[in-house]
């Protein structure tokens, strides 16, 4: 366990147990992996803000959406999953507060766009796929089993040109993630070298990576470490739905990658592994491997809600986001 997830478990547990009104009197305890754990609520649905249990429930079942570790909610208060949902669900439907969230990031936004892909659709999408398989994985199952983004806005971009051109934001969100040192594409290779999930992998994205605008084809190896690994197909899937945007209900133009990471997450962020430029940081080696950087930003959940912060009809989620992810009280 990483010094960052420890410091996390330990300030959840006493949550938990100091200020029961953030899971709503739910103990700890619950398993994960067959073992109680404290960090593990009893109560799953508790691990959610109040105000959008039962909206995702519905978003969810409606939309075919696979759970992180199972067909319902985790009770696991260190899900990634359930840090996107409670940063992003609540104003999902909130055209003004996705619009300022856009303008934070850029103020070339104009804004957001309704996904029509979706059944309950809003403003921000949850476990996107595409509507054609594009990376060679099979089927589209939202959440699961092939390459999804966490979260999707889909906005109207102004160009310098006056020019206004709709742009996908992809979001990728990390919490208490970190990774080792393990290269994907030899997974099982001792055992079966020409059949291996490894060369699975190879055979699924090479080619793409090859022809790819963005990534950098002769750093080809280090795209099978995580957690570039990840964002290589993040990126690929970017880049196929601007390709192919004739033959899916969202169509767009161009695309922006965000990558929502706790600035206190050093073991993601400052990993000292042996990268390819094994002396920087997780975002600039990702950097170094990108032909545009600038469609690549890294940034942390509060910068990401900042726009929200004065805001009057929202200063509940944010105390709320404040007191269960932002504050660090666990030395």
């Amino acid at each position: 366990m990483s010094k960052y997830t420890e410091r996390q478990r330990r300030k959840t547990i006493g949550l938990i147990s100091e200020n029961p009104n953030i899971f709503d009197g739910t103990s700890g305890g619950g398993k994960f992996a067959g073992k109680p754990r404290g960090f593990v609520l009893k109560v799953p649905i508790n691990n959610l803000y109040p105000e959008i249990r039962k909206p995702v429930e519905e978003y969810f079942e409606k939309n075919a959406i696979s759970h992180w570790g199972g067909r319902a909610i985790t009770g696991h208060t260190l899900s990634s999953q359930v840090a996107c949902l409670n940063h992003l669900f609540a104003i999902k439907d909130d055209v003004a507060a996705v619009t300022s969230l856009l303008k934070g990031i850029s103020k070339d936004f104009v804004r957001p766009v309704k996904i029509a892909s979706d059944k309950l659709p809003g403003y921000i999408q949850f476990e996107a796929v595409s509507d054609r398989q594009y990376l060679n994985e099979g089927p589209l199952t939202r959440g699961t089993q092939c390459t999804s983004i966490d979260a999707l806005i889909y906005a109207d971009k102004l160009m310098a040109n006056k020019e206004t051109r709709r742009c996908l934001v992809l979001i990728e969100w990390k919490y208490t993630e970190h990774y080792g040192n393990t290269d994907k594409s030899l997974e099982g290779a001792k055992k079966d070298p020409l059949n291996c999930k490894g060369e699975v992998r190879k055979k699924r994205y090479n080619a793409l990576i090859g022809i790819s605008d963005q990534l950098k084809s002769d750093h080809i190896g280090w795209f099978y470490y995580e957690p570039f690994y990840q964002l290589m197909r993040q990126t690929l899937w970017g880049e196929q739905m601007v390709r192919h945007k004739a033959l899916e209900r969202v169509k767009a133009d161009e695309y922006l990658h965000l990558h929502v990471v706790p600035d206190a997450n050093e073991d993601l962020l400052r990993n000292t592994r042996p990268y390819p430029y094994s002396k920087l940081s997780m975002e600039s080696t990702w950097n170094a491997l990108l032909k545009e950087p600038g469609k690549y930003i890294r940034l942390s959940p509060e910068k990401l809600l900042k726009p929200l912060m004065s805001s009057a009809r929202h200063k509940e989620l944010i105390s709320y986001l404040r007191r269960r992810y932002w504050e660090t009280n666990a030395s």
